[in-house]
């Protein structure tokens, strides 16, 4: 992964938690435990991602996102199909229940609240610090977050093997033949089976391309007289797919590092690799600081 930021500053790295979670359970053994026998697949997989991330980013800071399982947001109770079906192993749940307090002890924020899902923070967090004129990179596998890209946010994307993509605005139109703006209007319009988003009847992603590039918006469409019977509907989609910038915010002052504190976290939990990764970024950290 080369190191590039939307501008040379340093940028402040936000981090779809649940995202890179989800996906380290599901890649690593379940076998990986950690003391009292509990499950550490996930800790372990979303640790080496936040600290792979870190070293090629050097934010400012780090603000990751979480989703809150046991309660429902305004998504679920305008549309009862959003995600239906999603049921998590007790095994990850555990998991995601104790990740935010890794990323306290990295000295790092943690953004979670009733009603809310990581994307909203993602987007409130990318919205916020635009506004001070500065950067940020969006570490996400979820591409609704390409809403978000911009001339000053880039999104990070897993693809595979390891591999990241960094997309912007003109990856955005080459992927989905519309500005990031119109992302929400897109995933209204072609649906998004994974979150259980209808879409328009017999609409996919390179017919609702079409009318946007023609239109323009999905509220330009419908007052030319297009989707007239799914109307109120494909406005409750785009409601839907469009990130909340509101959402609570924790400060995102500028932050050292507490790999030391990380480092007794892991060490009691038993990941004692992960410990010994930590320990030494202290101590690179240490000797930075000495020679300043």
């Amino acid at each position: 992964m080369s190191r590039s930021t939307p501008s040379k500053q340093q940028p402040l790295l936000v981090v779809d938690g649940d995202s890179f979670a989800h996906r380290a359970y599901h890649g690593l053994p379940k076998t990986i435990r950690r003391t009292g026998g509990k499950g550490a697949g996930a800790i372990l997989g979303f640790a080496n991602f936040l600290l792979k991330f870190y070293e090629a980013e050097r934010p400012r800071a780090v603000l990751v996102g979480w989703d809150t399982l046991d309660e429902p947001t305004y998504r679920h109770e305008a549309l009862p199909s959003y995600q239906a079906g999603r049921e998590f192993e007790d095994d990850i749940v555990e998991q995601l229940d104790v990740l935010p307090a890794f990323v306290s002890a990295c000295g790092f924020a943690n953004a979670k609240a009733a009603g809310y899902e990581a994307d909203d923070f993602l987007a409130a967090a990318v919205a916020k610090e635009e506004k001070r004129g500065g950067a940020a990179v969006v570490a996400t596998g979820d591409r609704d977050a390409y809403q978000l890209a911009s001339a000053r946010t880039i999104i990070l994307q897993p693809v595979k093997a390891g591999e990241l993509a960094r997309i912007g605005p003109a990856e955005v139109l080459q992927r989905y033949g519309v500005e990031p703006k119109q992302v929400p209007d897109f995933i209204a319009l072609r649906g998004d089976a994974s979150d259980r988003i209808p879409g328009a009847l017999g609409v996919g992603p390179k017919t609702a391309a079409a009318l946007l590039r023609r239109h323009g918006s999905l509220e330009a469409l419908l007052k030319a007289g297009r989707f007239e019977r799914q109307a109120k509907e494909l406005r409750l989609y785009r409601s839907i797919a469009t990130m909340d910038k509101s959402a609570p915010l924790p400060a995102l002052r500028n932050q050292t590092p507490t790999w030391d504190r990380a480092a007794e976290l892991a060490h009691g939990w038993g990941l004692n690799k992960l410990a010994e990764r930590l320990v030494g970024l202290a101590e690179a950290s240490q000797r930075r600081r000495s020679k300043t």
